[in-house]
């Protein structure tokens, strides 16, 4: 089958509205129709399992037939680019933002970037958490110019909802409960062990994580978190990246910090 015969089965196979391709058979005296017909929905069926299984929340809060609907409206317009399907579903969150029938559910988008972390942080590196030891023996003064590296599972999810909350009762973590008068809350994701972990942020905590990510100095990072949140609390937000097991490693040494 040449490359344009393979791209219009492809096209074909993604869309039920499409017309059977031109260059399928007869086979075993079954039309092509029919036999075309099962396989597309099998490749429906086999796309949509994939995100099923990584928005578990998402399915839970819409319900099965609306997630089947909208997982099926997904896997049209992104079929998968990679055979990797453990990871199928990056675009999601960003489609249900726009996709309609959810306009009441505002927040679902940040629950589907949440789980997507969720599942880059299940597969990321194996790497040994760095303990307090190893930040009690850089002095303070060092300390403010020292740079951390963050742990590769750590994912953040910065959100005008209370995105943890939410996922957190539809997740079986916590009780359900109402989400009106909720403040908007950042999360961490990370897989320090052997576990998936979601935590709330404190306040300040997205921008202070962000800047560490980005290669700032710890007191630089600091004060960029202050810009965010003038009530920063540098031990807690210290103290629970640390308890958390998603810093890597730090290096003592000062670094030219860029210019935000």
């Amino acid at each position: 089958m040449s490359a344009a015969a393979q791209a219009r089965f492809a096209a074909a196979a993604l869309d039920p509205g499409a017309a059977v391709p031109a260059d399928l058979a007869q086979a075993g005296g079954r039309a092509p129709e029919r036999r075309f017909a099962v396989y597309r929905n099998n490749v429906a069926v086999g796309l949509a399992g994939p995100l099923a299984a990584r928005f578990p929340a998402v399915r839970g809060i819409v319900g099965a037939d609306f997630f089947a609907e909208l997982a099926r409206a997904f896997v049209r317009a992104h079929p998968p680019r990679s055979p990797l399907m453990m990871l199928y579903g990056d675009d999601f969150p960003a489609f249900v933002d726009t996709a309609p029938g959810l306009e009441e559910l505002p927040y679902l988008g940040d629950v589907a970037r949440l789980e997507a972390a969720r599942t880059r942080a299940y597969h990321a590196a194996d790497v040994a958490p760095l303990g307090a030891a190893a930040f009690a023996a850089i002095g303070p003064e060092a300390l403010a110019e020292a740079t951390i590296r963050l742990h590769p599972s750590l994912g953040l999810v910065r959100s005008r909802h209370p995105v943890a909350s939410i996922w957190a009762m539809n997740a079986g973590e916590a009780e359900l409960g109402p989400i009106d008068g909720l403040p908007p809350e950042d999360a961490i994701v990370g897989r320090p062990a052997l576990d998936v972990h979601v935590r709330r942020l404190p306040p300040g905590g997205a921008a202070f994580l962000a800047a560490l990510h980005g290669g700032r100095p710890l007191g630089r990072a600091c004060a960029l978190a202050r810009r965010v949140a003038p009530d920063f609390d540098v031990a807690l937000n210290l103290s629970g990246l640390i308890a958390s097991g998603l810093a890597a490693a730090i290096a003592p040494s000062p670094c030219k910090d860029p210019k935000p």
